[in-house]
């Protein structure tokens, strides 16, 4: 291993450097959110997504015993096309350091690495959460523990809807940590709008976030923000006809007795299988648009 175990892209160190934007990107989505080629295509054109609008784009793994940040095509490639990334939490990701094997960042990860490289602002597609049934499990990510302690703006379509998002947001604010909606009164469900859940905080600019997160840093608050930004309308699959479909795959991971972290990605091709493919069409849609985002709140944060 390397004395500093972070290794920053000339891109993305001259771009902190010189106080232009940065935008921390997961890599969880790559290795284990979406098929291939889907997963490459998407992570380019997230990219491409960040720097249309003005920002730099700073993907996060570990390859060869270092935490890269900022990766190039050729990397993201590797990550994609791979059948044995490691899928690397808070509680683990030391262990993708020395064991010199690739790892994929979750939220969690890549929040810790994008603090430690002094990045602020971070997109993902959904956090993760309370899981259901979590009051006998005690299944709750790390995603929410690191939301609660790591100084880093997290914009996402809210917490996957496979999860419990009443609890969510009970631990979330238990936890300290703010959730603001959006343009939305609503909590967004990640492939929907709409979760009957109301928003926390609502702001309607990327400049308000930024001001929030500001007043934030005055008053001495550790942790960081969740930004949920609901899906856009037309892309998104209602919560009517969702949710069912949510059900059929949390009982097929019951039957095949699924657990820990292998848990998420089964039901992801589940509901992949059961909406006929719509499912990553949303997925995609409501990434790039947290893209988006969170380079308009990059560009607001370094404006002052």
């Amino acid at each position: 291993m390397t004395a500093s175990p972070l290794v920053v892209s000339p891109e993305v160190a001259g771009a902190l450097a010189a106080g232009r934007p940065v935008v921390a990107l997961e890599t969880t989505i790559v290795s284990h959110g979406m098929p291939w080629p889907d997963n490459l295509e998407t992570a380019l054109a997230v990219e491409e997504t960040v720097r249309t609008a003005g920002a730099v784009p700073a993907a996060i793994a570990v390859i060869e015993g270092a935490v890269r940040v900022g990766l190039d095509g050729a990397a993201l490639e590797q990550l994609a096309r791979a059948d044995d990334v490691l899928k690397l939490s808070s509680a683990d990701l030391a262990y993708g350091l020395m064991s010199g094997r690739m790892g994929a960042t979750t939220v969690a990860a890549t929040m810790i690495a994008a603090n430690r490289a002094g990045i602020r602002v971070f997109a993902t597609g959904g956090i993760g959460g309370v899981h259901r049934g979590a009051e006998t499990s005690f299944d709750v990510s790390a995603d929410l523990t690191e939301l609660a302690r790591t100084d880093v703006v997290v914009v996402a379509a809210g917490a996957k809807a496979l999860l419990d998002l009443p609890k969510t947001l009970e631990y979330l604010e238990t936890h300290g940590v703010p959730v603001v909606c959006y343009r939305h009164d609503e909590f967004p469900a990640f492939w929907s709008r709409q979760s009957g859940l109301p928003a926390p905080i609502r702001l309607d600019t990327a400049g308000e976030i930024a001001r929030f997160a500001a007043a934030r840093a005055q008053l001495g608050l550790g942790g960081g923000v969740l930004v949920a930004n609901p899906i856009p309308a037309g892309d998104e699959i209602a919560a009517a006809e969702m949710n069912p479909v949510i059900d059929a795959a949390i009982a097929e991971a019951g039957r095949a007795r699924v657990t820990g972290k292998a848990v998420t990605p089964f039901l992801l091709d589940a509901i992949l299988r059961l909406t006929g493919g719509r499912s990553l069409t949303a997925n995609i849609a409501l990434v790039k648009n947290n893209a988006r985002l969170t380079a308009e709140i990059a560009a607001a944060m370094v404006a002052g």
